[in-house]
């Protein structure tokens, strides 16, 4: 019967000879729409199922998607995709309650953006697939079953139960033992199919901050992360998951339950991996806490929803641009040394999208590559690599911005502290309030590490706070750093203490895996390059005198005592009154603003809220404090370096009597994770 089928006179141009797919996966396709419109014959109304192929052309780059109405079966390897499934006539969740309905392109984009690394490169930079033999599915009883599933499934609205009931399904049958598996689809904000982006504007970029009353003073978040509906099978799964295929517990992680989960990008011939996860006290915490920050990073990484409209050059825009040059630039030898990307000129277009100035409060336009680290595109208009300095999420603009901003202020602050080589105020943090803090400091005590505290206010009256797990017998994994801010100085301890306690009890065993690289690196700066290295590097043992400005005076006894926690609360460096929090979250963002906007600083805000998070009551912010300095990571790349704030801002702030010379600059690359 099979080879009957499949020696099958191919007859006119079918379905699958139109799609451009040749071979004996079209022959199959030809085949297995006929049998199903046999079997479906008279069972249901509307066309028959529409049979094609993936895996053999760039599903991304398709520029349409289709308009007919009927069921689509997705052929590849030993497995058929069904759906999306024509949404019912009536019944089901109701329209209002449901964000719009993914299509075919949707489930085609979105399975190739969750396939393996190689079949990616292999579709997207012309390499090609080919068939590596006759598929055997053109058979009756994968008719039946698929024909049998597609009954069911239109019998009823094909829509999940419970947290995931918004979505609408899609089966994966295996064609070899006929096991289904439903996975929820998500819209693709970028699909040309069924997606509605909007033009980016001067008038949407307008922010009206509203009143956002608060749990509690010292409370930022104004719903927790079960309050929303985050359906972990709707984002990560192996057939569309838009943040990837899986999330897995961190099972050697001592300190925390820690989970990560990964999806990959492209941008021109690179496909960049963004790692995502959560390190909280219980793993399923820790994946809710994931999700959000893996919704964060795919908003923060291109637009979405939103279409681009401005191409020009810095000097074309007059006082309606912002200059990148006050967000720093690289060396003129990083760019001899790498001709490939180009430097800014302000006389080159480069594209812009538009955002807010909440200190003069008027639309200005932000280069596109400054807010989105991941556009698209190649390397001609990426004058710096941006990462995700001042992305931020929230339930509310307001909350996404203000968690934004003290980003900001936190990665200048620990720059400043870092290059300058500033010695910060210790901390101890025995009579904190918050339990967690003592339990986690015991916690890193067990594996050897001595968790340490350092106040790093510089320039604003906001608590800033440098963590620094310390091992203590001085073997592998000698140093690991974190740091947070907030107004609340308990959550800025929390937060840097959260990042030492993850990564420390797994720095020793990451150290010895590389220690052969690493060690080349601690000889030779240029070689720290990518993000990963910066922390890891300081595993080394020989690393640690760089530090000896924070650490060694007082682990010698000398200098003063640490300070109690109450000292974040009093007027740092500058004099000036730490804000105390308020019970409405946009007036505390008000007052930040101020105060860094009384320094002489702008505080421009992106809201980079994809379709696919408002529909979830979320919101993504970038904040751009120009003049700041931004982490960059690279030996080469470090912007810092070259921007006037690394020298006067100590002097400024009381810290140092004078302008910090160059030859006082810390030469070794900083520790920021």
């Amino acid at each position: 019967m099979l080879g009957e089928v499949l020696a099958r006179p191919a007859g006119p141009p079918g379905r699958a000879a139109r799609a451009g797919w040749t071979g004996p996966w079209a022959e199959v396709c030809e085949a297995l729409a006929a049998r199903l419109a046999e079997a479906l014959a008279g069972r249901l109304p509307g066309p028959a199922p529409r049979v094609s192929v993936l895996g053999v052309r760039d599903e991304l780059a398709v520029a349409a998607g289709q308009d007919e109405p009927a069921t689509p079966v997705h052929l590849y390897g030993h497995h058929a995709i069904i759906g999306p499934y024509p949404a019912p006539a009536a019944g089901g969740t109701a329209a209002g309650d449901r964000p719009p309905a993914p299509c075919a392109r949707c489930l085609a984009r979105r399975w190739q953006a969750v396939r393996s690394g190689p079949l990616r490169e292999a579709l997207e930079l012309g390499g090609g697939t080919r068939a590596a033999g006759r598929p055997p599915w053109a058979v009756p009883f994968v008719a039946d079953a698929v024909a049998a599933l597609i009954t069911a499934r239109r019998e009823r609205a094909a829509t999940a139960d419970g947290p995931a009931a918004r979505f609408p399904l899609v089966d994966l049958l295996d064609l070899e033992t006929l096991r289904v598996s439903a996975f929820p689809l998500v819209p693709d904000a970028e699909c040309p199919g069924c997606g509605q982006p909007t033009d980016d504007s001067a008038d949407a970029a307008r922010i009206e901050l509203r009143s956002r009353p608060k749990p509690a003073p010292e409370v930022f978040r104004l719903r927790g992360a079960d309050a929303y509906d985050l359906p972990l099978e709707a984002f990560v799964n192996p057939v569309a998951g838009m943040l990837g295929p899986s999330v897995v517990p961190d099972l050697v992680s001592a300190s925390t339950s820690a989970t990560v989960g990964c999806f990959t990008m492209r941008s021109g011939d690179y496909l960049r991996e963004c790692f995502w996860g959560g390190h909280t006290g219980s793993y399923r915490a820790s994946t809710r806490v994931g999700l959000l920050e893996g919704l964060e990073r795919f908003a923060g990484m291109r637009a979405r929803g939103r279409r681009t409209t401005v191409l020009a050059a810095f000097d074309d825009l007059g006082g309606q641009a912002l200059d990148p040059r006050d967000c720093g630039l690289y060396s003129a030898e990083f760019h001899r040394a790498e001709p490939g990307v180009r430097p800014f000129a302000p006389d080159r277009p480069v594209p812009w999208v538009w955002g807010w100035s909440l200190r003069d409060r008027r639309p200005l336009l932000v280069p596109e590559i400054l807010t989105y680290y991941h556009a698209p595109g190649g390397l001609e208009n990426r004058f710096v690599q941006e990462s995700s300095n001042g992305c931020a999420s929230g339930g509310c603009l307001e909350e996404a911005v203000y968690f934004g901003l003290m980003e900001a202020v936190e990665r200048d602050a620990f720059l400043l502290a870092w290059y300058g080589r500033l010695e910060l105020p210790e901390l101890d943090v025995r009579d904190a309030a918050r339990p967690g803090i003592a339990a986690m400091v015991d916690r890193l005590a067990m594996y050897g590490y001595r968790a340490r505290f350092f106040d790093t206010r510089t320039t604003f009256p906001v608590p800033v706070v440098t963590a620094v797990a310390e091992r203590i017998d001085g073997g592998l994994g000698r140093l690991c750093f974190g740091a947070g801010a907030s107004l609340d100085p308990e959550a800025a301890i929390w937060a840097g203490l959260c990042e030492i306690a993850t990564d420390a009890v797994n720095l020793r065993r990451r150290t010895a895996r590389e220690e052969r690289r690493l060690r080349a690196m601690a000889e030779d700066f240029d070689r720290i390059q990518v993000l990963h290295d910066h922390p890891l590097v300081y595993g080394l043992p020989e690393m640690a005198r760089y530090a000896d400005f924070l650490l060694a005076p007082r682990a010698a006894g000398g200098g003063r005592g640490p300070a109690g926690l109450d000292s974040l609360r009093r007027p740092g460096p500058t004099g000036a009154a730490v804000i105390e929090p308020s019970g409405d979250l946009r007036d505390d963002l008000l007052a930040c603003v101020d105060a860094v906007t009384g320094a002489g600083f702008d505080v421009i805000v992106v809201d980079q809220t994809m379709p696919e998070q408002r529909d979830l009551g979320l919101h993504t912010a970038s904040v751009l404090v120009p003049g700041l300095l931004p982490i960059d990571f690279g030996r080469s790349r470090q912007r810092a370096l070259t921007m006037p704030r690394l020298r006067t801002a100590p002097r400024e702030a009381g810290l140092l009597p004078r302008d910090l010379r160059a030859d006082e600059v810390n030469p070794a690359p900083h520790p920021f994770p």
